[in-house]
């Protein structure tokens, strides 16, 4: 019995067949990688339409000679290329002749089961679409993200799409699996040519139609990330402004196409959505653009968000994407961009100053009164905590030094007592540290340290050496055991930030007071991996027992994120490089020993020549 829908799922075998529709241009190096994988889903693939794009590489004659010795794969050349994804999409969709239809593009690949498990959810649940989860594979580290993965947690029957809003968060069209002839009975197609983002307004145009949707948590669909490539795909070539451009023109018809067909919620979600996602992924990466890309994004940006109405910014008022959303709305140029870009982090961060207005209310800033009122209501839990990390690494030992900020009072009034410290190998993840809370005191304000000039968030003071020698476990592998003689690690008592500041409790220390940590890191422990980067994740504890998960903005200045070369028993030297990412978190990169040494200069050479 399903939860959702409340109606039985027929188990048995299904007996229809599925047809995949491979699309693909000037690829041949991966394009008879995926029409394999959609011939070894067995037999509920019972035809595979490959379209090649007109290609200039000789794609269009590896697939003639696969076809040659594979019955059920069918090689549509076009005279024209396209400039899309859409168009050779719907030549292969006119082409096909079994019940369901799936589309593939050529650098990415089907697992194992993808066609059966979707095709087996459709007909047991007698639903229009079925889809699963898809992972994003980064090549060549092999890394997996799953995409939407709360969508996909469960075996899930939705009778209509307005009963999960969240839907049109998975704008992808390749992890699913549609019945032919409902595509074809409301004429659902994709936009035709050169129009980027053709899966944003497809997807609108099935959920207008309002199908039987079957959701499972199976992996159905693997996408190839491939950032290093020489022609990046539509979706990752972010460098120009047309692309934002194409971004807002397919979520502005998304949102036309479900308005249109009365699908109200449906449409006010997609606006949210892109709030949430897609402003909030194109901020992060502004201060990697040039001014004049920025100007232009930023006006495009302005005339997209001027078509929201006041339900839609009034829909979860507090959330970071909102208050992004109106900061860009009311200011004509790009201001405060190395803030946005922390407000847009995930988790988000809302970084110094904390200005007033004059009746005590918060607001963005005293030049651009653009009011935050809404946190005052926001959980702890999910508040754009700020906190500052300043990584040193030396032969005496590494030390991080962490800075917790007050944020309108809330903070305190919540009573931090600890921080959990981990870091997250970039690979694999599978990093942890020891949970065991300590007790804290809060340091107010006004014994705040001098910050670095323009950076927007207050340096860390050096506070006194905790117990025990330089160096000693502070973070530790969770597969691995603690050394011998060592206390559990990974929990920092939170201390007052300078010795000589106001006590605690002190008038001012509800509105601009502060909370500092600092830890050892062990770079033994993060270099059991080899040469890898590592990823800064931080755990709040309050008074309650409520606890935030956080990242850590990266402070600037002199002696800070710069390469170090630290000295170590096991390994003889550890590369160390802390460094902000594009969102402006902490994160570090390790290469132990000689070959370490040897794969950044490598590296570093590669980057010169090329």
């Amino acid at each position: 019995m399903n939860a959702e829908s409340g109606t039985e799922t027929d188990t048995r075998t299904p007996t229809a067949g599925v047809a995949v529709v491979v699309i693909g241009y000037d690829d041949a190096a991966h394009v008879t990688d995926a029409v394999r994988s959609a011939l070894a889903q067995g037999p509920a693939v019972r035809e595979v339409v490959a379209v090649d794009d007109c290609s200039t590489d000789g794609s269009a004659g590896l697939l003639d000679r696969l076809a040659a010795s594979e019955p059920r794969l069918r090689v549509i050349r076009r005279r024209a290329n396209s400039g899309g994804c859409g168009t050779p999409r719907n030549t292969g969709l006119d082409a096909v002749t079994s019940p369901y239809v799936m589309f593939l593009d050529s650098d990415d690949v089907l697992p194992p089961g993808a066609a059966t498990a979707l095709l087996e959810a459709a007909e047991g649940a007698h639903a229009e679409v079925a889809g699963g989860l898809c992972v994003r594979r980064e090549l060549p580290s092999g890394r997996e993200v799953p995409w939407q993965a709360r969508l996909y947690a469960l075996h899930t029957v939705v009778p209509h799409p307005a009963r999960r809003p969240r839907l049109v968060h998975d704008t992808l069209c390749v992890n699913k699996l549609y019945r032919t002839g409902f595509l074809r009975a409301h004429g659902i197609r994709f936009p035709e040519g050169r129009f980027p983002y053709e899966d944003v307004v497809f997807t609108a145009r099935v959920l207008a139609a309002a199908p039987r949707i079957a959701l499972v948590p199976d992996r159905v669909y693997v996408w190839h990330v491939r950032r290093s490539a020489g022609r990046l795909s539509i979706s990752l070539d972010r460098s120009g402004v047309e692309n934002w451009r194409a971004r807002t023109e397919a979520c502005r018809q998304a949102y036309e196409v479900l308005l249109g067909a009365g699908q109200k919620e449906l449409a006010r979600a997609v606006r949210a959505k892109f709030l949430d996602h897609d402003l909030r992924m194109y901020v992060r990466e502004l201060g990697l653009r040039d001014a004049a890309y920025r100007r232009a994004w930023w006006e495009l940006a302005r005339a997209h968000l001027a078509e929201y109405d006041a339900d839609d910014w009034a829909r979860n008022p507090a959330a970071p994407g909102r208050l992004i959303g109106r900061v860009v709305l009311a200011a004509p140029e790009p201001c405060d961009l190395p803030r946005l870009r922390e407000l847009a982090a995930r988790p988000a961060r809302l970084c110094p100053p904390y200005a007033r207005a004059a009746d005590g209310s918060p607001v963005w800033s005293d030049a651009l009164p653009v009011s935050l009122e809404p946190l005052r209501a926001r959980p702890v839990r999910a508040l754009p905590l700020a906190v500052d990390a300043e990584l040193r690494p030396c032969a005496r030992g590494t030390r991080l030094r962490l800075r917790l900020h007050e944020l309108y009072g809330r903070v305190a009034r919540a009573g931090p007592e600890s921080v959990e410290v981990e870091w997250l190998h970039r690979d694999d993840g599978g990093v942890v540290v020891r949970e065991t809370a300590v007790p804290l005191a809060p340091c107010p304000s006004g014994s705040e340290p001098a910050g670095t000039p323009g950076s927007g968030a207050v340096a860390l003071a050096p506070g006194p050496e905790p117990a025990g020698r330089a160096g000693s476990h502070a973070v530790a592998l969770a597969r691995g055991a603690e050394p011998a003689g060592t206390e559990p690690a990974g929990t920092v008592a939170l201390g007052p930030c300078s010795q000589g500041s106001e006590p605690a409790g002190t008038p001012g220390s509800l509105h601009g007071g502060a909370w500092s940590a600092e830890v050892s890191v062990d770079l033994a422990a993060l270099s059991a991996l080899g040469v890898g980067t590592w990823d800064l994740r931080l755990r709040l504890r309050f008074r309650d027992g409520v606890s935030r998960d956080v990242s850590a903005h990266a402070l600037t200045g002199a002696g800070l994120l710069r390469r170090s070369a630290v000295p170590s028993t096991r390994y003889g030297v550890v590369l160390v490089q802390p460094y902000a990412t594009h969102s402006g978190a902490l994160a570090l990169r390790v290469a132990p020993g000689v070959r370490g040494v040897l794969s950044v200069a490598r590296a570093r050479l590669r980057r010169l020549l090329h």
